[in-house]
């Protein structure tokens, strides 16, 4: 019997050698989860039970847990580099099964799908041309396609005009003395051409001034200008004798095969006071065609498209999933889990939101191994396994003297 049960304890100490083994081994692996051998001592029962008097019959191995405490986070210059601060697993697609990892070393395939080491894609949710996320789960990929031009539609406009201006002749575009001030702005066109726009002012009379607004040479205010009025206190007080603050353009084509433009300017924040004349901004929403450049990810796994043209745009969203029991969840390999039935039921969801962690781009997560502490651990295992050879070298000796006694 003394045989048995040191081998039990050389058996457990051997199978704790070798998840400290792996734990060391796995140390510089991204998203690596420590295991920890744990075990249970073993007693001969019958249908009576066990009796008070009986010896133990050994040692067995229970159980080997996981610890999914959060390891350290390394800065990448990677923006695909993910990690995760707080609980949460990615999801991925491995070939059409689901496995679940914290290790986001992820990159681009051909296609351009976000894909890890092994080929798993990333999942989460899906955004349309408009860059609006919807709840679909699916495969995420980036869409090298170029941003489609967008044609201006609007233009916002912050400035003073001198109230110390003196009222020139009748406005001709082609005579600057018959204007008192003029800005410019690009505007796009709906392929995506720029176009200058001008804009002209010319003072009336003691708080009103008329605005011409010109593309290409050709005049597409409203026949006559527009009229802008303003109270004593320098603020606007009507435009076109209304109560608005926006000027609508003429319908025009500011080039061959375009679309027809109009043109909305606001210029509720245009004032009249006794300073110089001053631009403050001028804010349109037209661009150009975009090339991507580059992607970023904000702390909640939104992924937007740097473009060229200085646009961005959102192509999809990274889900996690966290489980009710993550020490549940069966291993398959690098460094993925699979759920079972022991791990709850998986929860997937935006990152923030519920119990889920939120992204870091550019860093990533180290293992949660401690050298210094498995080091300690395999001595402490090492010594276990001498012991019970040592047990079996005592019942050896015990056994040939009991040998010896019939000579």
């Amino acid at each position: 019997m003394t045989f048995e049960i040191a081998l039990t304890g050389l058996n457990a100490a051997t199978a704790d050698l070798e998840v400290i083994s792996n734990n060391i081994a796995n140390n510089a692996t991204n998203g690596f989860k420590r295991s920890r051998a744990e075990f249970a001592d073993v007693y001969a029962a019958s249908t009576l039970g066990v009796a008070s008097n009986a010896i133990g019959s050994g040692v067995r191995v229970s159980n080997i847990s996981q610890e999914f405490t959060q390891g350290d986070v390394t800065f990448t210059d990677n923006n695909l580099d993910l990690s995760i601060s707080g609980q949460g697993f990615f999801r991925m697609n491995d070939n059409g099964s689901v496995v679940y990892s914290r290790a986001g070393t992820f990159g681009l395939d051909r296609e351009g799908y976000v894909i890890n080491g092994s080929g798993h894609k990333l999942t989460g949710y899906t955004a349309d041309n408009a860059g609006v996320i919807s709840p679909l789960i699916s495969d995420i990929r980036i869409d090298p396609a170029d941003l489609s031009p967008q044609a201006t539609t609007n233009i916002e406009l912050s400035m003073n005009l001198d109230n110390t201006a003196t009222v020139p002749p009748a406005f001709n575009v082609a005579d600057s003395t018959t204007y008192n001030f003029s800005t410019s702005t690009t505007i796009y066109d709906s392929l995506g051409t720029s176009h200058v726009a001008t804009l002209y002012y010319h003072k009336d009379a003691p708080n009103t001034w008329t605005s011409y607004m010109y593309v290409g040479g050709n005049e597409v205010s409203q026949p006559g200008g527009d009229t802008l009025t303003f109270n004593t206190d320098g603020s606007l007080n009507q435009v076109n004798g209304g109560a608005g603050t926006t000027i609508t353009t003429t319908a025009f084509s500011p080039s061959v095969g375009v679309s027809p433009m109009t043109v909305t300017l606001d210029v509720g924040a245009t004032s009249q006071f006794n300073n110089p004349f001053g631009v403050n901004q001028i804010v349109q929403n037209g661009y150009t065609t975009g090339r991507l450049n580059d992607v970023d990810i904000d702390s909640s796994g939104i992924i937007f498209g740097r473009y060229s043209n200085g646009q961005s745009k959102a192509l999809g969203q990274i889900t996690l999933t966290n489980f009710p029991n993550p020490q549940g969840l069966r291993q398959v390999g690098n460094t993925s889990w699979a759920e079972t039935f022991g791990s709850g039921v998986a929860a997937t969801g935006s990152p923030g939101s519920a119990s889920l962690g939120l992204i870091q781009s550019g860093s990533l997560e180290e293992s949660n191994v401690d050298i210094t502490a498995e080091l300690v651990a395999m001595i402490s295992a090492q010594r276990s396994f001498q012991a019970n050879a040592q047990v079996i070298s005592t019942g050896d000796t015990l056994t040939q003297t009991v040998i010896n006694i019939r000579r």
